[in-house]
């Protein structure tokens, strides 16, 4: 099987930890790795090194390079942003140019798995069906009705539950309202979204052929240059009339291919905020719920995390539920359970003309 990385976010929720010129899938938000070093090392047992794609953004290809200099993982860099869609259409391209069309597993660098173990047994099962036919999605089983994510419908177990069997897929479903994300918990045909997708590199160019068509003619243009000095330029004029969008919207919720989810409970988390940060380090929780790193005291305070990654002390009295991220440059002091809005602290800043501190 091949694995692509993707690795190309900017991970604005975790200002002012995260800048642009140190995202979070580079930072050692969780353990004692950056992120997209270890999703490749929960991973790396299913393939060889030679089957290994990471897909950066162009500003941090070199220093993505050097995390992997001891592998003979290949990182690819793309010239802008665009979204999950043309990542994966380029990684597509770029396996199938080799003569590779073994199934390829797509993996965002920045989630976190609580159960890795359980989380390859269920990619090993996607590559499975993949090499039949069809596009296969992991569906985290939901412990809450969360809205921060989106979410798959299976259609209904002809023969009762199974929670390892495979499904057909009915749709993919947008971030719902809370009492609608109620109804899909109690429901149990619903999964969290966890943008993860196996299917062949052929598969995948076919459905790019069908609904992103000038996307594709391009690719094909651009394959003629893979590891040739002239691919950042022909790749660049490629993107520059790319559109930004999401593998969900414009292949997902329009193929005709069969889709297949495979229920996968590994405690998985997209770390997609301080909050979630926070859950995925309950362990490290004092009696009163407290999360501290660094310099750090917490007096007389609940459910806070408290984070000094400065060169001075922080220290807290009688707070709940509190976030505090004290850098070199930067102080983030917000209440815990918005942490979702920081990306608003980064357009604000962006619109006041403070782009050195983003």
């Amino acid at each position: 099987m091949n694995i692509v990385i993707m690795a190309g976010g900017s991970g604005t929720r975790f200002w002012p930890m995260s800048r642009a010129s140190r995202p979070k899938q580079l930072l050692k938000i969780v353990g004692d790795q950056p992120m997209v070093r270890g999703t490749y090392e929960r991973v790396k047992e299913l393939a060889s090194d030679g089957q290994f794609l990471v897909v950066v953004g162009q500003d941090h290809f070199a220093e993505t390079t050097q995390l992997f200099a001891d592998t003979r993982v290949h990182v690819l860099a793309e010239p802008l942003g665009r979204n999950t869609a043309p990542c994966i259409g380029l990684a597509a391209r770029y396996l199938e140019s080799k003569g590779n069309n073994d199934p390829v597993a797509i993996l965002p660098a920045d989630h976190y798995i609580a159960r890795p173990r359980i989380f390859r047994k269920a990619l090993l099962q996607a590559v499975a069906q993949a090499e039949i036919g069809g596009i296969v999605t992991l569906g985290i089983i939901p412990t809450r009705p969360e809205t921060g994510y989106g979410y798959i419908e299976q259609e209904a177990p002809a023969n009762g539950w199974d929670e390892e069997a495979l499904q057909r897929v009915r749709r993919f479903v947008e971030k719902p309202h809370l009492e609608l994300a109620k109804h899909y918990l109690v429901s149990g045909n619903f999964y969290w979204n966890a943008g993860i997708f196996v299917a062949t590199p052929r598969t995948l160019l076919q459905e790019f052929a069908t609904y992103m068509p000038q996307f594709s003619e391009g690719l094909e243009r651009v394959a003629r240059h893979f590891d040739q000095p002239g691919f950042p330029d022909a790749l660049s004029h490629l993107y520059e009339r790319t559109e930004n969008i999401s593998f969900d919207y414009a292949i997902m919720e329009a193929t005709r291919q069969p889709v297949y989810v495979i229920p996968c409970d590994c405690g998985w988390s997209d770390v997609g905020s301080w909050n979630s940060l926070y859950e995925v380090r309950n362990v490290e929780q004092d009696e009163r719920g407290n999360v501290q790193e660094g310099e750090a005291i917490a007096l007389d305070c609940d459910g806070s995390f408290i984070l000094a990654k400065g060169r001075r002390m922080v220290a807290a009295l009688g707070l709940r539920n509190v976030l505090i991220v004290d850098t070199e440059d930067a102080l983030l002091v917000a209440d815990l359970e918005r942490s979702q809005d920081v990306k608003k602290i980064t357009s604000e800043l962006l619109q006041k003309g403070s782009v050195k501190m983003l």
